[in-house]
């Protein structure tokens, strides 16, 4: 089995999980994704429609206001967010 290198390297992981709303299809997902990925340094981000949510592993805690502001220039809604220890 092979292990992640943020296991390898001892690095401690963020995950934090955000409610949007607006998303309709894979393009909406990959829109938040991709807008995830430019603001900030992440090891990994995923968009859910059918959850209505996106999953965000870093190595840094993520600003909250910074993120609602990011995911709201591409037409959708933050609405809450929880964080914890991957």
């Amino acid at each position: 089995m092979t292990v992640p290198p943020c296991l390898q390297e001892g690095i401690n992981m963020i995950k934090t999980t955000v409610q949007v709303t607006g998303m309709v299809c894979g393009m909406c997902e990959a829109h938040i994704n991709d807008a995830v990925r430019a603001a900030f340094q992440v090891r990994k981000v995923r968009s859910s429609r059918k959850k209505g949510e996106t999953v965000i592993l870093s190595e840094t805690p993520i600003d909250l206001n910074r993120l609602r502001q990011v995911i709201a220039e591409t037409g959708y809604i933050m609405l809450l967010a929880h964080e914890e220890e991957a």
